[in-house]
């Protein structure tokens, strides 16, 4: 059993700052991509983030400049720093890890945590 579990979300004015972290944790042998997505009540998920396991990192373009992703490899926990936040982030963050359970076989799958609210302020 996989797990990832997320923290680091609230209520926050515009203009403000927040970091979400996910740690993942049970049958891991390795972890491919890690990212983060967003969900607004009767919208798509939508895409924030993404980080490969070497560091290469992919952004969707309304929060370029503003956020920022990395990850701990040895404690298998992705951060996205939030910064210059804006009424319209406001949305259920959802934490993504593309994870290999075993050695054997050579298979990756989906892995996608509970989500965490974020909320900003006007």
């Amino acid at each position: 059993q996989v797990q990832l579990v997320e923290s680091g979300g609230g209520l926050v004015q515009a203009g403000g700052s927040l970091r979400l972290s996910c740690a993942a944790s049970g049958s891991i042998f390795s972890i491919n991509a890690m990212g983060w997505y967003r969900q607004t009540p009767g919208k798509q998920r939508e895409l924030v983030a993404t980080i490969t396991s070497d560091g290469n990192t992919n952004y969707a373009d309304s929060v370029k400049g503003r956020f920022t992703i990395s990850r701990d490899n040895a404690k298998n926990t992705v951060y996205l720093q939030m910064n210059s936040l804006k009424p319209e982030d406001t949305a259920v963050y959802y934490c993504n890890a593309v994870i290999r359970p075993h050695m054997v076989p050579l298979r990756y799958y989906d892995y996608w945590g509970q989500g965490t609210q974020v909320t900003v302020s006007s």
